[in-house]
């Protein structure tokens, strides 16, 4: 599956437009998570554990996405955008979702 923010396959022609295909992911930053954060934020650098976290999120959206995409017959997502948002109380959920269009290639 060709996942792709641009709007078209190079060397590829769109024969079918399929529909716009979604992905959701939401996560919670625990307690741990956010105590190392705390001292990262102290003492400078960057927050491993945020990063891996936001990374298994966008990992797992872009990966719902496409599942949708298969089951619609896609070759191809294009035009994929990503984004990012905090949910809950004191911002303890992270959300990413993704969109984009599934197409058939000829």
């Amino acid at each position: 599956m060709i996942v792709t923010t641009t709007n078209s396959v190079e060397g590829s022609r769109i024969g079918e437009y399929l529909g716009i295909v979604t992905g959701e992911a939401i996560i919670g930053a625990n307690i741990v998570k956010d105590f190392l954060a705390g001292i990262r934020d102290i003492v400078g650098g960057r927050s491993g554990a945020y990063e891996k976290a936001l990374r298994t999120a966008r990992e797992e959206a872009l990966r719902d996405m496409a599942h949708e995409g298969r089951a619609r017959g896609a070759d191809a997502i294009i035009g994929v955008d990503l984004d990012y948002e905090v949910l809950g109380t004191g911002n303890g959920m992270l959300m990413v979702t993704t969109s984009g269009t599934a197409v058939a290639l000829e």
